[in-house]
């Protein structure tokens, strides 16, 4: 009777123990994510200060459009950053390598909220400035691919979208209180003390919450220890080059789509509400903070649908909901901020769906031995092609064009670029035999 109930009782608390693993490993990534991206996205909602600041010129859409070249630089050391830190998560752990970046990025946030302006220490304000980003980007670079991969790992076979979508729920949520936070300061601020010092807080900010993130993430068990297995290799990066470079081509294409629609909404929106339509910037900040927000609580239920149709399905469902709604949705902008508002939340909800389906996918292409190399080298390439690229397109796009909704267009050619890669991917769930197994 004893061993019966001993039988009994083991898989139900083995099933419990992993259930508690898969949480704390979603919440950690979710919030070290967010954390990231909060520091990341910062200087997209400040460019408009910062531009001047810094790049200071006769046109302000000079200074600003050089504010978005920086924010744009950051992005271009990203696969660097995604070669590093993946080697370090694929060769020693992918904990190791989370802290790690989480490191690099609070220290970055927080110089930049320390840097001198160039009437202190002239043009080598906006060196450091570059300097400063490219560490983000550096740091960003292994953020997401880890993030991904390692809640990938600790999740059930029938709830991996479910849990995959903390890391994009922590990634929005990031751009969100970075909204949020812009706002905040913003409103207990004059426009003379936002430009001379209110600029730097939310920056400042980036190094206690960095703190909790870090300690969040010593909470949280290893997925993966390549000492641990007689299947490590030297060279994860030279594995994906030599054996997976169909797996990377869907990866980079996934993630350009993806990446490339949702920046739109995520840093080009406020400036296209603030610049383009002449709404004041205090109360933008509130509506990126809402409908940012709105889509960022919305990505556990597109974790749920996914799991329950497919993530092929989840994601055809945003990129088409991008190629129908974003240019109807863009032009009734200017009628009011109410409406620009409800608008601006139908565009981004369209990114639950794109974002928790790739987030989901990207890790299910790669073998364990080279994952987190693989999702850090395929999203950051296309983050590369078409997310730091995003702002400085479309404000290039108005200004060539002359058409307030021609971003539209850019948003609209890549969500195409995203359902033909979507067929390449067979239906329903891609999962690799190892997340299977977990």
């Amino acid at each position: 009777m004893f061993e019966e109930q001993t039988t009994t009782i083991q898989p139900v608390v083995q099933s419990a123990e992993k259930a508690t693993k898969a949480r704390r490993a979603a919440i950690a990534g979710g919030v070290g994510t967010l954390i990231e991206y909060y520091d990341f996205s910062l200087y997209g909602y400040m460019a408009v200060i910062i531009g001047p600041l810094f790049f200071p010129s006769d046109r302000p859409v000079t200074s600003l459009l050089s504010a978005l070249a920086v924010f744009g630089t950051a992005y271009l050391v990203r696969p660097l950053g995604g070669l590093v830190f993946g080697h370090i998560g694929d060769r020693y752990g992918r904990k190791k390598a989370l802290m790690a970046t989480l490191i690099c990025m609070g220290a970055g946030s927080t110089a930049m909220g320390l840097l001198p302006t160039p009437s202190l220490i002239g043009i080598w304000a906006a060196v450091l400035l570059v300097v400063v980003r490219v560490v983000q980007g550096f740091s960003a670079g292994g953020e997401v691919g880890g993030s991904a991969t390692f809640i990938a790992e600790s999740a059930p076979a029938n709830r991996k979208a479910t849990y995959g979508s903390f890391t994009p729920l922590g990634a929005t949520g990031g751009f969100a209180l970075a909204a949020a936070v812009a706002g905040v300061v913003s409103a207990l601020t004059s426009d003379s003390q936002m430009e001379s010092w209110g600029w730097r807080i939310p920056f400042l900010l980036a190094l206690p919450l960095t703190l909790f993130c870090l300690w969040a993430r010593t909470r949280v068990e290893e997925t993966y220890d390549s000492a641990e297995t007689d299947k490590a290799i030297h060279s994860p990066a030279g594995a994906i080059f030599r054996r997976q470079p169909r797996a990377l081509a869907q990866a980079v294409a996934i993630s350009a789509a993806v990446n490339g629609t949702a920046y739109i909404g995520l840093t080009y929106m406020t400036i296209h509400l603030a610049k383009q339509l002449g709404y004041d910037a205090t109360p933008v900040y509130w509506v990126a903070t809402i409908a940012i927000g709105i889509s960022a609580v919305c990505m556990p239920l597109g974790g749920m649908l996914g799991d329950k149709i497919g993530l092929v399905r989840l994601m055809t469902i945003g990129f088409v909901g991008y190629i129908v709604l974003t240019y109807p949705m863009m032009s009734i902008m200017q009628s009011s901020l109410l409406v620009a508002t409800l608008a601006y939340v139908v565009i981004m909800l369209n990114t639950v769906a794109a974002q928790v389906g790739a987030y989901t996918v990207l890790p299910q292409l790669f073998e364990k031995e080279s994952r987190y190399t693989g999702v850090a080298l395929g999203w950051n390439f296309g983050v590369i092609i078409a997310g730091g690229t995003a702002p400085f397109v479309a404000v290039w796009l108005v200004e060539y064009t002359g058409n307030v909704q021609s971003p539209a267009y850019f948003v609209i050619a890549l969500a195409i670029v995203g359902l033909i890669a979507l067929s390449t991917i067979r239906h329903g769930h891609t999962s690799r035999a190892d997340l299977q197994a977990n």
